[in-house]
């Protein structure tokens, strides 16, 4: 296995640059996934390092192997798309070893190999029936055992749960991420869906516009993001922002209806800020009055409260217990100033204490 390096990599369609000199190292054995809202480049970075969209300028490197200009069945590489791509006229196991097949493996190299991602992907059951027959989740799989009997250096994911209704997707991430830990493989995964991210990866890699704005550990973009962007993107339902003011090394927050004491600077006097704080860090007081319950969503152990503040802004809260908030109810709420995040109002950059 091998890991994977890209070198001030750039991809530009005519006149139009779509990926900005991006630089990053994947581990080997490492689980990446490269997260952002659509059109920011993550699909497109993927089938670059495939080989399936040229390089215009930089590096990329698989293992110690320069792969920039190789052609993709060169690289070591193989690929696991959304559509599954699947032959409807052959097998589960005829389309798991096809590809070696049309490469001039010997028939017993091709069964042993069939056989092995069957085992690791439990999918003995269905190896003569054809796609047609199979669930969603199953086609994804026998797209997934393809992949394997290939043995690659890396694998390559593009959104390959998006197809899938909500409990498919669920058992599908466990599947991909029992498979990782099995094979041990570098895998890189594209997604939009945040959740997925946070469950698979070993690294996020977060995208906007073609420029990585953040990579690190699931958790420590969560508890630790560099901008407004990359906390808002990490964590489900999102971090909720409200306009403040700085003054004296306090903010004052209208829409949270608090002012924080002593966390930040004297530099920022007079300054905006945008001040941020997650739905599971906020408690509701329903002994207060700056909020307006506008909707509750009961999702069973867990709720989620909307509330406009006497500003206008609107806020989230995560609530666990039996009670709910009820509808047109005037509440409080109450946040840790150790949990509140500070954004600076114009870059929209972290300030950190």
């Amino acid at each position: 296995m091998s890991g994977v390096t890209l070198n001030k990599v750039i991809k530009r369609y005519g006149d139009v640059q779509v990926i900005h000199g991006i630089d990053l190292e994947i581990a080997d054995g490492e689980f990446c996934v490269f997260v952002g809202p659509s059109g920011c480049g993550k699909s497109t970075l993927l089938r670059m390092v495939a080989g399936l969209e040229e390089t215009t300028e930089g590096e990329i490197n698989i293992g110690t192997r320069d792969v920039t200009r190789m052609d993709p069945s060169e690289r070591g590489v193989a690929m696991v798309f959304q559509t599954y791509a699947l032959y409807p006229h052959m097998t589960v196991k005829d389309n798991m070893g096809f590809g070696l097949k049309m490469n001039g493996h010997p028939k017993a190299e091709i069964a042993e190999k069939v056989a092995e991602a069957t085992r690791i992907l439990k999918l003995e059951d269905y190896l003569d029936r054809k796609p047609a027959a199979l669930s969603g989740g199953q086609r994804q799989r026998v797209s997934i055992g393809r992949a394997i009997v290939r043995g690659p250096e890396v694998f390559l994911f593009d959104e390959p749960l998006s197809n899938l209704d909500a409990e498919l997707r669920v058992e599908m991430r466990v599947e991909i991420a029992r498979l990782h830990k099995e094979i041990g493989a570098t895998m890189i995964y594209v997604t939009h869906d945040q959740v997925e991210a946070m469950t698979l990866a070993d690294k996020i890699v977060v995208l906007r516009a073609g420029v990585i704005e953040q990579f690190g550990a699931p958790m420590d973009l969560y508890r630790d993001p560099d901008n407004k962007f990359v906390a808002g993107f990490i964590g489900s339902p999102a971090m909720n922002f409200v306009s403040g003011t700085a003054s004296g090394g306090a903010v004052d927050a209208p829409g949270l209806g608090a002012r924080f004491d002593g966390i930040i600077g004297p530099d920022h006097d007079g300054s905006a800020v945008t001040v941020g704080a997650r739905p599971e860090h906020i408690l509701i007081d329903p002994a207060g009055e700056s909020h307006t319950v506008e909707l509750t969503e009961s999702l069973g152990g867990v709720s989620f409260v909307y509330l406009t503040s006497e500003t206008g802004e609107r806020v989230i809260v995560e609530e666990r217990g039996d009670e709910r908030s009820v509808e047109g109810a005037r509440v409080g709420i109450q946040i840790d100033p150790a949990r509140i995040f500070l954004f600076d109002g114009a870059t929209e950059q972290r300030i950190r204490r």
